[in-house]
């Protein structure tokens, strides 16, 4: 596997929100859903290779799967984790 194509399975989809949005208008920052055991140093040089920009920060979380029933069963949507990735000055990356 070469580089381009673990960057690829690192970033997964961008998360297009009313909030992030927003922070892209106001802050120049990017949101994107990544794999529950990707560190901030792999996603920053994923966005960094993918895009051709550079990253000035790079902030995650995770969000926890809710739990679903229908009827008698219940289950649970799986976790992920979430990147919000500032860029510096100038930079854009075109999502849409």
């Amino acid at each position: 596997m070469n580089a381009q194509d673990r960057y690829r399975l690192i970033i997964k989809k961008p998360v297009v929100t009313e909030k992030a949005s927003d922070d892209t208008a106001l802050r120049n920052a990017y949101h994107f859903r990544v794999p529950v055991d990707a560190n901030k140093v792999e996603i920053r040089q994923a966005i960094e290779h993918l895009f051709e920009v550079k990253v000035s920060s790079v902030n995650t979380s995770r969000v926890l799967g809710k739990s679903r029933r229908r009827g008698w069963s219940a289950g649970k949507r799986p976790d992920w984790k979430k990147a919000r990735v500032t860029l510096r000055e100038g930079d854009t990356i075109d999502i849409l």
